[in-house]
């Protein structure tokens, strides 16, 4: 068994799905369930009897501690996060609680369930910290991508939060020879991913005749990654990462922000088509930039492809298309998720405007312009959402 935490999320609850699906492993599914958990997600999975659900924090170290002793898994794979860059700006103290002090808490159980474990057992056992990209802080168009090697330099609460999570990863690994493995992720996108992110944000407010918000001028570049490809990479590195070692993953796909949004666009106006017969870029509009916003993320995801033989099997455009296509044929899953606390979020972020319909708010439009080319209660497997 391994136990995956924050596994109701958007990459959390697409890895347990492949551990199971494609992996074949049971898995104990821990998350805390706060606004961007949803079961919803583990729809397809709940009456796998390998699947074991259970509500709560990572924070608690007691909680925590039973479950280990209690299903005695094989590995940990931290997911448990909040990840949101624009949420930690207004809140970054549970930014601090979850990401921070909950790795400790995890940590440290990890450390003392290994130390009762036969020896066998106890060299097998892995504990694998997912962070992100944003730990190395914003490139300029002309540096090369990050390597492993390159120096910390976050620039948000978000990003400072999973730097000082991924040191107490390694001094885990260092002072007590905790066998740990460090993944840095680029931007996901996929099917279930919470719609304040980017790509299922556009396609949201596209299909709500909303004005879809881009920050700033919409040059700041990101590198996606497909959730699927994230979460083969992932059992990549538990198989045969070495410990101690950081793997970057990403797919080597970078566009500039308002690039993406127009494509997502233009890939709309051929799924769903509007009503009136315009193109979905008219719907485009430039919000003010929020503090801070690193222009450039890039990683060099050489070394899992070299050592491990890994590489990312979905193109940008086909991944990006089957999202859409998975977020036009879920629209239960969507209203379910984006409640009056989405819209206040919303329009809270990026001005009234940007919740409202699309021909209420004229200013700062882009038009019709030339796409570039470019609490600790177990709920097990047999029970009911």
């Amino acid at each position: 068994m391994i136990l995956v935490t924050g596994g109701a999320g958007f990459i959390g609850s697409n890895l347990v799905r492949y551990l199971l699906d494609i992996a074949g492993e049971p898995v104990l599914n821990v998350d805390k369930l706060t606004y961007a958990g949803n079961l919803q997600n583990l729809a397809p999975i709940w009456d796998d009897q390998r699947h074991v659900f259970v509500r709560g924090d990572i924070a608690d170290g007691e909680l925590i501690g039973r479950l280990l002793a209690q299903y005695r898994p094989r590995a940990i794979l931290n997911l448990a996060a909040e990840s949101h860059v624009d949420r930690s700006i207004h809140d970054p103290d549970s930014f601090m609680h979850t990401n921070v002090v909950g790795t400790f808490r995890l940590l440290e159980a990890a450390r003392a369930y290994r130390a009762s474990l036969p020896a066998e057992q106890k060299d097998r056992f892995r504990f694998l910290q997912v962070s992100t990209d944003e730990v190395y802080g914003s490139l300029d168009a002309a540096t090369p991508p990050a390597a492993e090697g390159a120096p910390y330099a976050p620039n948000s609460p978000y990003a400072a939060s999973k730097a000082a999570a991924d040191h107490l990863v390694r001094s885990f690994h260092r002072t007590y020879g905790l066998p740990v493995v460090t993944t840095n992720c680029s931007n996901n996108y996929g099917p279930c991913q919470f719609p304040e992110k980017l790509i299922p944000l556009a396609i949201h407010h596209a299909l709500e005749d909303r004005n879809i918000p881009v920050y700033g001028d919409g040059g700041n570049i990101r590198d996606w990654l497909h959730v699927e490809d994230h979460c083969a990479a992932i059992v990549r590195v538990l198989a045969d990462g070495r410990p101690g070692e950081t793997y970057n993953i990403g797919a080597t796909n970078e566009v500039p922000n308002l690039a993406l949004v127009k494509l997502i666009c233009a890939t709309l106006d051929e799924e769903h088509p509007r009503r009136d017969g315009a193109s979905y870029l008219r719907q485009i509009t430039f919000v003010t930039d929020r503090p801070g916003h690193d222009r450039r993320y890039a990683i060099d995801a050489g070394k899992i492809r070299s050592e491990l033989g890994w590489a990312p099997r979905q193109s940008f455009e086909a991944g990006l298309r089957q999202t859409i296509r998975w977020y036009l044929s879920n629209q239960d899953w969507v209203r379910n998720v984006t409640t009056g606390a989405y819209r206040d979020w919303i329009a809270r972020q990026y001005g009234a405007g940007a919740d409202h319909p699309q021909g209420d708010h004229p200013g700062g439009r882009l038009g019709n312009a030339a796409l570039p080319a470019h609490q600790g209660g177990v709920e097990t497997a047999a029970a009911r959402l």
